[in-house]
C-alpha cells in the first residue's frame, strides 16, 4: 500500500511524515530547492502477527507495511518556472499518480508567515486542483477518441470508451471526483491506465497545535462529510517518535494516549482503502498480507507471488480467531474450521492461508 502525503506548502507534511516513520527529512529541505520526494516504509502493528509468531516461532516475521511519500509543496518548486502558476505542476503530478491513496495535510495551526489556519480551504483548494488534473486529462483522451471514431477506425473498444470519457466529463465538470461515481467492471478497466487522481481514496490530515489537539470536533465533522479525516498534533507526534520504543510506550500511558499517531493513519488509510489483512504461518515465516475487501483467493495466491496464482489449485483456509480459541491448527482440523476453498472464494480479513499450486 503506497500513501503519498500531499498539501500546500508550510502545512507540516515533512513534520507527519518523520513522526510516522521515524525518518529525520529536513522539514525546510524543499524550501532548500530540494526536488525529490521523502520515501519510507513503515510496518502495520497488527497486534494478531504478534499472536501468531509466539504461536509458531518462526525463523522470520513479516508485518503488513505502508510506504510513505511525501511529496513537494507548489511554492517549493523553482519561483522561476512556467510550473508555478500551478497549485501541483505536471512533473509532482506524474509522481502522484503512482500511489494508490492520497493524504492531505492541511494546517491547523498558526503560521509566522501564513497568518491563521483556514484548513477546510485548504481541502477545497486541494479537491478543485485534483479535480482540474482529471478534467483536462480525460478532455483531452476524449478528443482523440472521438477524432478516431470520425475518422472511420475500426477499433471495437473506441465506442466504449467514449461513452464512459463524456460520463466523467460531465460527473467532473460537476465537481465531483471520479471515486464517487458507480462504474462497472469494464468501465474500470478502460481507465485503470489514466490512474486519475479523483479516484484513488483520499485521507485528510489534520495538522493541529498541541494545544488545540483533541479541540476541532465541529471542524473534523465538517471535513468528514467529504473525507475520512485523522488528527494528528504533528510536531507533538513527531518528538515522540524520537524516543525508544519503551520510552514511547510509557510516556503515552502517562499522557492517556491510546494509539501512537502510526497505528491511527493505518486504521485510517485501511478504512478508506476497503482494506484486510490475511496470513501466511509456518515455522519459516509468519506473514501479513493486505489485500482489498471483496478480492478473491486468486488475487490473495497473486499477491504473494504470481505463480501462486498462475498455477492456483486451491487454498487451504482456516480464520485467526479459531486458531487463538482452540489453541492448534490440529484443533482447528478437529472442529471443522479448516476449509479447502477455490479461488473464487472471497478472502475475510483474519484468514489464514495456505495457497496450493502448480506451475
Amino acid at each position: 500500500m503506497k500513501i503519498g502525503l500531499i498539501g500546500l506548502p508550510k502545512t507540516g507534511k515533512t513534520t507527519i511524515f518523520n513522526a510516522l516513520t521515524k525518518s529525520e527529512a529536513d522539514v525546510s529541505a524543499y524550501a532548500s530547492g530540494k526536488t525529490e520526494p521523502n520515501v519510507a516504509i513503515v510496518n502495520v502493528a497488527d497486534a494478531r502477527v504478534d499472536r501468531l509468531s509466539a504461536l509458531y516461532k518462526p525463523k522470520k516475521t513479516v508485518w503488513a507495511t505502508i510506504e510513505l511519500t511525501d511529496f513537494i509543496g507548489v511554492s517549493e518548486v523553482d519561483k522561476d518556472s512556467a510550473e508555478q502558476k500551478e497549485l501541483f505542476p505536471p512533473a509532482l503530478m506524474k509522481l502522484i499518480k503512482a500511489v494508490d491513496a492520497l493524504g492531505v495535510v492541511v494546517r491547523n495551526f498558526p503560521g509566522e508567515m501564513s497568518g491563521a489556519p483556514a484548513p477546510l480551504a485548504e481541502v477545497n483548494k486541494i479537491d478543485e486542483e485534483l479535480l482540474l488534473s482529471d478534467l483536462m486529462l480525460i478532455e483531452k483522451r476524449l478528443e482523440k477518441v472521438a477524432q478516431s471514431i470520425k475518422r472511420g477506425e475500426k477499433n471495437p473498444t473506441l465506442p466504449a470508451e467514449e461513452k464512459i470519457l463524456r460520463r466523467l466529463v460531465d460527473h467532473l465538470n460537476a465537481m465531483e471526483p471520479v471515486r464517487t461515481l458507480q462504474l462497472s467492471e469494464e468501465e474500470r478497466k478502460i481507465i485503470r491506465g489514466f490512474q486519475l487522481l479523483t479516484q484513488k481514496p483520499l485521507i485528510v490530515i489534520l495538522n493541529s497545535a498541541e494545544d488545540n489537539f483533541g479541540k476541532n470536533a465541529a471542524l473534523i465533522a465538517e471535513i468528514a462529510k467529504l473525507h475520512h479525516v485523522v488528527e494528528f498534533s504533528g510536531s507533538f507526534e513527531m518528538e515522540l517518535s524520537r524516543l525508544s520504543d519503551e520510552e514511547a510506550t510509557l510516556f503515552m500511558q502517562e499522557s492517556g494516549i491510546a494509539e501512537s499517531a502510526r497505528s491511527r493513519l493505518t486504521i485510517a488509510a485501511y478504512a478508506t482503502m476497503g482494506s484486510i489483512s490475511f496470513f501466511t504461518v509456518g515455522e519459516d515465516e509468519v506473514r501479513a498480507w493486505n489485500i482489498i475487501k471483496g478480492e478473491k483467493a486468486i488475487d490473495a495466491a497473486g499477491t504473494i507471488h504470481s505463480d501462486l496464482a498462475r498455477g492456483f489449485i486451491a487454498a487451504e483456509c482456516f480464520h485467526y480467531d479459531d486458531l487463538v480459541a482452540l489453541g492448534s491448527e490440529k484443533a482447528v482440523k478437529e472442529k471443522g474450521k479448516f476449509k479447502l476453498e477455490g479461488k473464487e472464494y472471497p478472502v475475510k480479513d483474519g484468514d489464514i492461508l495456505n495457497i496450493r499450486f502448480n506451475v
